[in-house]
């Protein structure tokens, strides 16, 4: 629970008519202008607490904590020493909630309790910063094991699926062994096959062959003699039947 930021009233020489400038303005709800006066006094003396104090304040109120912090740090060696160190490490605690800087937060609001012993907005903020750093700190720890464990699941995943892909290569393999013997028996079997028809088939010698060609031959011409006589015969046997 961030307390609001206080606008203080310290100004040195060279500034003191721009932060008065802007303290009015900071009063009315004016930050936007507000910030403007303070960043001249800043100009004219960079280490005013009042210029860099209140321009945090201005930033703050419009929600730029990043800027706040910058403008806090510039005056961060000189401010805890000064009148007003209570209220700076009291600050300095609120951007640190806004940004979730927890830590920083534990820190600067522990300052200001050591300065102010009796504040009781420093004490709660103290307490609230503490809590959600504890928090922050268990749900780092809780990720840091989830991504452990999804690691280790992976790398069990992984294993799985080696081995699986192990086993299926084996049996595959092996398969593969399996059918080999009984291709390679067959093919032997193919073989043997056609020598033993090679080895049953007789040889014909080159005479025998053209012996056989003649008798074939021999044989084609009286079918063709035969065929001739027996169309010979029809065809007279016609002319007789036609002259009749």
């Amino acid at each position: 629970m961030a307390a609001l930021l206080l606008c203080i009233g310290v100004q040195a020489q060279a500034d003191r008519h721009d932060v008065r400038a802007g303290n009015a303005k900071f009063r009315r709800g004016k930050f936007k202008e507000s910030e403007i006066d303070y960043r001249k006094a800043a100009l004219k003396d960079s280490l005013s607490v009042a210029a860099q104090y209140n321009l945090a304040s201005s930033l703050y109120r419009q929600e730029d904590y990043e800027g706040a912090l910058a403008a806090l740090d510039k005056v961060k060696e000189v401010a805890p020493s000064g009148p007003h160190a209570a209220q700076y490490a009291y600050n300095r605690g609120d951007v640190a909630l806004q940004r979730q800087d927890y830590a920083a937060a534990v820190e600067a609001f522990r300052d200001a309790l050591l300065l102010t012993p009796g504040d009781l907005d420093a004490k709660e903020n103290y307490i609230y910063a503490k809590m959600m750093l504890q928090n922050q700190q268990n749900q780092d720890q809780n990720q840091n094991q989830d991504q452990n464990q999804d690691q280790n699941q992976d790398q069990d995943q992984n294993q799985d699926q080696n081995q699986d892909q192990n086993q299926d290569q084996n049996q595959d393999q092996n398969q593969d062994q399996n059918q080999n013997p009984d291709q390679n028996q067959d093919q032997n079997q193919d073989q043997n096959q056609d020598q033993n028809q090679n080895q049953d088939e007789p040889k014909i010698s080159p005479q025998q062959a053209q012996q056989m060609l003649r008798a074939i031959q021999a044989k084609e011409k009286d079918t063709q003699d035969k065929v001739n006589r027996e169309k010979a015969a029809l065809l007279k046997s016609r002319q007789k039947e036609k002259n009749w």
